[in-house]
């Protein structure tokens, strides 16, 4: 090597920079335009919620996995989400399939209490890890299967973070007056991002917001199949 040849160190992970790309080019493009939702992405810190062999693609415009066949949201699912529920301050929130934890902490930064159900003892324990490392306070992860229904408490938001083929009508029970649920519901390749309001006894509206596929709950609701 000659005194003119230099090498120049890798450059370092931009960390910031990669978390306003992922708000300004993925999650505003999507139609969350909430500046709130907005405000919340840069305070609550993707990347403390993935595995750290994924750390790097946090920001990323995929689903990361988590092991167990189980699967992160993209960033802009998460966010398109937490804009369509609408959350209050005074709001109790369940969620249905932990994973991470980061969907979790977002629903707590935004409701008044957060219980979220994982399946899988793993992610259950490593997600209220990352919580308490957080210091989110307001929100704690009970194992078990939630897939059709989970207890008899009324909540004012119900989040699903799996597909369900069909869904069971104990979910729209375990809405309060005003509530809201949302769940993507269908069979791949085509299933719709739905969310159902409670706007009067025994009235439930219902709106589809867009397309998409994502794995099933385990033990999901199925619909009755005809057998000749």
């Amino acid at each position: 090597m000659t005194p003119a040849q230099t090498f120049s160190a890798p450059a370092r992970f931009d960390i910031e920079h990669a978390r306003f790309n992922m708000v300004e080019q993925q999650i505003r493009t999507w139609e969350v335009l909430d500046q709130s939702v907005l405000d919340l992405l840069f305070r609550v810190r993707r990347e403390d919620y993935v595995p750290s062999a994924y750390r790097e693609l946090a920001f990323a415009d995929l689903e990361i996995p988590l092991g167990d066949g189980e699967r992160m949201w993209t960033p802009k699912m998460e966010a398109r989400v937490l804009q369509e529920l609408e959350l209050l301050p005074s709001d109790v929130v369940l969620e249905i399939g932990t994973g991470s934890g980061y969907l979790t902490a977002l629903l707590a930064a935004r409701g008044a209490d957060v219980t979220s159900v994982e399946i899988i003892p793993r992610l259950q324990s490593e997600a209220q890890a990352r919580l308490r490392r957080g210091g989110v306070a307001n929100a704690r992860v009970v194992a078990g299967d939630a897939a059709q229904g989970y207890g008899s408490a009324q909540y004012d938001a119900i989040v699903l973070t799996g597909s369900t083929p069909v869904l069971p009508e104990a979910w729209l029970a375990q809405l309060k007056p005003g509530g809201r649920l949302f769940a993507v519901v269908g069979d791949a390749p085509a299933m719709t991002a739905r969310l159902l309001r409670w706007t009067a006894p025994g009235a439930i509206t219902t709106e589809d917001l867009f397309e998409t596929v994502i794995a099933p709950l385990q033990n999901a609701a199925q619909p009755r199949r005809f057998v000749f």
